[in-house]
């Protein structure tokens, strides 16, 4: 009969030290500028994560819904595995109204979520890192 290994008490290091992995994304603080036809919004999407697929340990850009619509079609072309989120929908009327920014804010935030948590494109694609992480991402660059 095999014995089993000898248990041991874990340290207090080892119980509540930080996690082996972690990541932590979060989209905020949206900010709405320009007058008119030219009215936008922007988000800022802040991650903290020791994964070392990411260049940065933590970092803060801004980004577009339409920067989140060309991010989810390059990673839908770079990743035939992988079926990507959806985004939330376009909103045609009201579109600046506070609930309707923090309804897309959380639909974003979820989005990214799924997207920086799955392994596969944390480790394949090419395009993620820098649209969580880049200040001067660009989309025509992928």
């Amino acid at each position: 009969m095999q014995s089993l290994p000898e248990s041991r008490t874990q340290s207090y290091e080892e119980l509540y030290g930080p996690p082996e992995n972690f990541l932590e994304i979060e989209v905020k603080n949206p900010i709405t500028s320009g007058v008119g036809r030219h009215q936008v919004t922007t988000y800022e999407i802040v991650m903290r994560t020791n994964i070392p697929a990411f260049k940065l340990k933590s970092s803060s850009v801004r980004r577009r819904y339409s920067d989140f619509e060309a991010f989810r079609d390059i990673l839908e072309r770079e990743s035939a595995r992988v079926t990507i989120p959806p985004l939330p929908g376009k909103v045609f009327t009201n579109r600046f109204s506070d609930d309707v920014i923090e309804h897309r804010r959380e639909g974003l935030q979820r989005f990214l979520q799924i997207v920086v948590g799955h392994p596969l494109l944390q480790t394949g694609s090419k395009v993620l890192g820098a649209f969580v992480q880049d200040p001067n991402w660009d989309r025509n660059a992928f």
